[in-house]
């Protein structure tokens, strides 16, 4: 138990496949999700490229929304084709009869940074026309990579096709998070003073700087939804509390102020409540508070003696995404405000972990724990399906952040 409190203050988050599992006090059930919620929608999908109609069929498998049939049998036919080195057009069609024959409904030139990505943001606007939800596939991850050994900060895209490092500190780093329009990130690292301290990468200026390091461990840090604070974990010794601060680290506030192990803050999606894990009842249990302090509240989860990890739905603020010690193993599991209830959400061999959002407030991404292997994966909460997001051959992945540009 010592290791787990020496580990949760260091780190700001459980690695909970090193922890005990305490089994299945309390642990409540329910039903799965049923597959007639789901709402999958057939499509045909063409392209003349060949590698684009291969990316623009793992995009809509990858979703769980969309079934890839023949035309004949589609209700809506999706054709991508290059209109430049940057611009792709977009033509989606209503079919009807089952005969491949319907009326055009979106016709459009999207631009992007290159090909891939004006490619991705026409996939985005496909899902948008059909569900009338946004699409995922612009957005891009941080997340902690392993390779040969050495531990780093790698970003890439959702399909881990535009790999590359954004640290080379060969330090132990933990728990990036990007700002709300991907120009920064945060994170905490033993960079330099070789103590846990939290700092920003500014892409624009092109360069970092710590935001927290205080004398202790400086763990957690997580920007608003606009942008303009940050929510932490501080530590200067036995204690930990949550802090938040400018979007410089300047101004530091401590919200809470007692004898528990604080860690994870989360944002709800109007900034203006904080969603967190407490031992304040001698195990980790969700908590909720005001962004400007105030009294905090127990999240009656009812599942697990062992709830972390929380994660704030960006378009439903009444649903939390966590990690809970479930039948002997983690597993991530969603809290309802609205319903008062819980539901597992995975059921993977070894352990889910980390979970974190994406902009549609449909998908998430976690860790999945596989003996000492670790997989960011994504899951579609409305099927079930899981999709790990990358082969064996790149190392171990966790930890992730997702950030989705606006479209323009």
């Amino acid at each position: 138990m010592q290791a787990f409190v020496l580990r949760w203050v260091i780190t700001g988050i459980t690695f909970l496949g090193l922890l005990p599992a305490y089994g299945q006090e309390g642990v409540i059930i329910l039903p799965g999700i049923s597959r007639n919620q789901a709402v999958v929608t057939s499509i045909s999908f063409e392209s003349s490229r060949s590698e684009l109609k291969l990316l623009g069929q793992r995009a809509f498998t990858l979703h769980g929304g969309f079934k890839l049939v023949d035309a004949r049998d589609a209700s809506y036919a999706l054709r991508m084709e290059p209109i430049g080195p940057t611009s792709v057009q977009l033509i989606i069609k209503e079919l009807v009869n089952g005969n491949g024959n319907g009326k055009i409904i979106t016709t459009e030139r999207l631009e992007g940074s290159d090909l891939n990505a004006a490619f991705l943001k026409a996939c985005d606007r496909a899902v948008f026309e059909i569900s009338g939800k946004p699409g995922f596939f612009s957005g891009k991850l941080a997340f902690i990579g392993k390779r040969r050994g050495v531990s780093e900060i790698y970003t890439s895209d959702i399909f881990f096709r535009s790999v590359r490092p954004l640290t080379a500190d060969r330090a132990l780093v933990t728990g990036p998070s990007w700002s709300p329009d991907g120009s920064q990130l945060l994170y905490t690292t033993y960079f330099k003073s070789g103590f846990p301290d939290i700092y920003l990468m500014d892409f624009k200026k092109g360069v970092r700087q710590p935001v927290a390091s205080y004398k202790g461990t400086n763990t957690g840090g997580r920007f608003s939804p606009d942008g303009k604070s940050i929510a932490m974990v501080i530590s200067g010794g036995a204690d930990t509390e949550i802090c938040v601060s400018d979007a410089l680290g300047k101004g530091l506030k401590s919200l809470t102020r007692n004898k528990s192990l604080e860690s994870g803050p989360s944002w709800s999606p109007d900034g203006k409540r904080l969603v967190y894990t407490s031992d304040a009842r001698g195990k980790p249990q969700l908590y909720m508070m005001s962004a400007t302090g105030g009294q905090s509240r127990r999240i009656p989860t009812q599942i697990s003696g062992f709830c972390t990890e929380p994660t704030w739905n960006p378009s439903d603020s009444n649903l939390i995404a966590f990690t809970a010690s479930v039948g002997g193993s983690f597993q991530v599991c969603i809290y309802d405000f609205k319903l008062g209830k819980t539901q597992i959400v995975t059921k993977v061999s070894g352990s889910a972990v980390e979970p974190t959002w994406l902009n549609d407030g449909r998908h998430l991404i976690f860790t999945h724990r596989s003996g000492a292997r670790t997989t960011v994966t994504l899951l579609d909460t409305k099927t079930g399906q899981t999709h790990a997001l990358h082969r064996a051959g790149f190392g171990s992945s966790s930890s992730a952040s997702f950030v989705y540009p606006a479209l323009r």
